[in-house]
């Protein structure tokens, strides 16, 4: 059966058993969001369950979900992540709104608050 599966797949599988005692191993950079419809909304990438959701950057929704990642260690990453739509986007929906919104709310928790 293994003669059926691609050559992709197969050094998948062979360089994930490689790894450091299992652990998963990413190549490249992860990326939490992405932006859509000019900025107004998001698709969130959620890895603690594996989940993309689909957000509108002014939402409770999109807030909650910023401050569950955060509390899941992911919260310095998107930060990160939405600053650099800020500065490389700037023709689109305010990034930089969106930011503040989500500092004011306390979704990037203690953090935020280190910072000011």
């Amino acid at each position: 059966m293994a003669a059926n599966t691609s050559k992709t797949a197969r050094a998948s599988v062979k360089a994930g058993q490689k790894g450091a005692g299992g652990g998963l191993n990413v190549l490249g950079e992860f990326k939490y969001l992405i932006p859509l419809n000019r900025g107004k909304h998001v698709y969130l990438r959620d890895i603690t369950n594996g989940r993309t959701l689909h957000l509108a950057t002014g939402s409770e929704e999109f807030t909650a979900a910023v401050k569950h990642l955060t509390d899941s260690g992911h919260g310095e990453k998107i930060r990160a992540e939405l600053q650099g739509f800020a500065s490389e986007l700037p023709a689109e929906h305010g990034w930089e709104e969106t930011l503040k919104a989500l500092e004011e709310a306390d979704a990037f928790g203690e953090t935020a608050e280190a910072a000011a």
